[in-house]
């Protein structure tokens, strides 16, 4: 039986193509910025997305971090979403490293921050108060894509009030898939983007951080700080070039089947949230550990939660999603 991980679309494996282009790539030592597979990931990103410069790290993680400590000084401020990753996720990295003060503020059910309360929640200039620097949003927020106009909205905020404006864009190429448009009529909003190249797009290791020239001079020198520095990257980098190259039209594929997987579910009677890209949640309350360990016998893996989420990817395939679909049919039917 094989198996089918619905638990993220981090657990994809490297396409036989871009294992090829792994093993064909120049190598230098990154360090010493000489490894030419990475200075083309950069440089290509950067002008795919319309910013000056661009730096290859190991996690989006590690991309997010630079990005908050490029954008503010120990004592500052950044407001954010109380479910984003960048604050409830990524083991509070920005205050604990960048002595940098979250301000979190409660989401809207489509993924957004309302930005009344974001301005609601800038500091006076008062030296009793952290100084506001920042906002940052995430695009896709659980599956969920912020619309263009609200996009513009929050960048004439941050211009108005004097912040910057950063997005976790992890999945910033569902996104602009959804929407059918091009990753840039996306990103041009933002002064800095975090790209996930190991997620959707498939790629083993790694994510970029895109900004102006001085933002990422200035995060260069913070991941040599936060030990992120690395030498022959370039067999890392490659993997990158092939998913931008030949697995972002694909995610389309990815959203389907998670319409699918929603629309079967829902037939059965589970309560779905709607679907809008890779990402499926369910309510299954108190039966999400005797489900997960059902579902495991059918060779499906999940991670057990009230609100389950199934994330489909580049290695679920739609007979998959019949599979799955059958085998929740049947725990119900036990």
């Amino acid at each position: 039986m094989s198996l089918i991980d619905l638990r993220s679309d981090t657990v994809t494996q490297p396409t036989a193509g871009m294992r090829e282009a792994m093993q064909r790539a120049e190598l230098g030592d990154d360090v010493y910025g000489e490894d030419p597979t990475v200075n083309r990931l950069e440089a290509s990103l950067a002008e795919r997305l319309g910013f000056e410069a661009a730096l290859f790290v190991p996690t989006g993680t590690m991309s997010n971090l630079l990005g908050l400590m490029a954008h503010c000084e120990r004592g500052d401020e950044y407001i954010v979403g109380q479910q984003a990753h960048t604050y409830k996720y990524e083991g509070g990295g920005a205050a604990v490293l960048g002595s940098i003060q979250p301000q979190p503020i409660d989401g809207e059910a489509d993924g957004s921050l309302d930005l009344g309360r974001v301005e609601a929640a800038i500091k006076q200039d008062d030296f009793h108060f952290a100084r506001t620097r920042l906002l940052a949003l995430e695009n896709t927020m659980q599956g969920k894509v912020l619309p263009l106009e609200y996009l513009a909205a929050a960048r004439e905020l941050t211009r108005r009030r004097g912040l910057g404006l950063h997005l976790d864009g992890a999945r910033l190429y569902n996104a602009a898939v959804k929407q059918g448009v091009d990753a840039r009529e996306i990103t041009r909003h933002f002064d800095s983007v975090s790209v996930c190249l190991s997620k959707g797009l498939g790629a083993p290791v790694g994510s970029v951080l895109c900004g102006s020239a001085a933002l990422i001079a200035k995060a260069r020198r913070l991941r040599k700080m936060v030990g992120g520095g690395m030498r022959q990257a370039g067999l890392l980098a490659a993997a990158g070039l092939y998913a931008l190259d030949h697995q972002v039209e694909r995610l389309a594929e990815d959203h389907a089947n998670a319409e699918r997987l929603g629309s079967g579910l829902r037939e059965l009677g589970h309560d779905v949230e709607p679907v809008q890209t890779n990402m499926v949640y369910v309510q299954v309350g108190d039966q999400a550990r005797a489900l997960g360990e059902f579902l495991a016998s059918q060779g499906i893996r999940v991670s057990p939660a009230a609100r389950l989420r199934l994330v489909t990817h580049l290695d679920v395939q739609a007979a998959d999603i019949a599979r799955v679909i059958e085998a929740f049919a049947a725990f119900r039917r036990a």
